[in-house]
């Protein structure tokens, strides 16, 4: 299974999607702000990016950017995690670099189908 980096400020969500994702067989390491998740997708290079949106330090859309612009990283996919659910949120998600695009509460069967795609097109390490 792959190793996903879980970028979230919310310690209940991220108590439950990291032990979601480790009975999956995943590996997850955790940041808890948008800062700390950019030095971690640096220094680790995890298969798969979980990013949550509304962080503090650095929110999740700048934390995107980031990764997204250095050739380590650009490659990564990331799917944003967040609560906005407004009109041209999912676009905006992408336009930073976001690969795909999941609401909260998360729908955690629907996140495993869509982590799991990615991971099998051969992206996950």
């Amino acid at each position: 299974m792959a190793t996903i980096l879980l970028v979230e400020d919310n310690e209940m969500n991220r108590d439950m999607l990291s032990r979601r994702l480790m009975r999956k067989g995943h590996e997850v390491l955790i940041a808890a702000d948008g800062a700390e998740g950019v030095a971690k997708a640096l220094s680790e290079r995890p298969g798969l990016i979980l990013m949550d949106m509304s962080l503090p330090v650095l929110d999740g859309w700048e934390a995107t950017r980031q990764i997204k612009s250095h050739p380590e990283t650009a490659t990564i996919p990331i799917i944003a995690l967040t609560a906005h659910a407004l009109a041209g949120d999912r676009e905006k998600s992408l336009e930073v670099g976001c690969d795909e695009y999941e609401t909260k509460p998360v729908d955690f069967p629907r996140l495993l189908k869509k982590i799991e795609a990615f991971l099998n097109k051969g992206n996950g390490s």
